[in-house]
């Protein structure tokens, strides 16, 4: 059986460590359109996971939904709405 829960909204820098190169590393288990990456992984501008270029959102919040650990990523809101 899956769990799951409500529709979370993060910081980005709750999700993603930003390096000093500016390169991204995931800071829990995530997925996006079915493709999950976790801790450890780092990649930088230009690199698609699920078709989402997360060096992107940066200045974003993002819309998770918890499903047995895993933080699935739902979606992007600036920070201001």
């Amino acid at each position: 059986m899956v769990e799951r829960c409500a529709v979370k909204r993060y910081p980005f820098d709750e999700v993603f460590q930003t390096n000093p190169d500016g390169t991204l590393v995931p800071k829990m288990v995530i997925r996006v359109n079915s493709i999950t990456i976790g801790p450890g992984v780092s990649f930088g501008h230009g690199v698609s996971f699920g078709g989402v270029d997360f060096t992107n959102f940066r200045d974003f919040d993002i819309a998770v939904e918890e499903e047995s650990g895993i933080v699935v990523i739902k979606g992007f809101y600036k920070k201001d709405q």
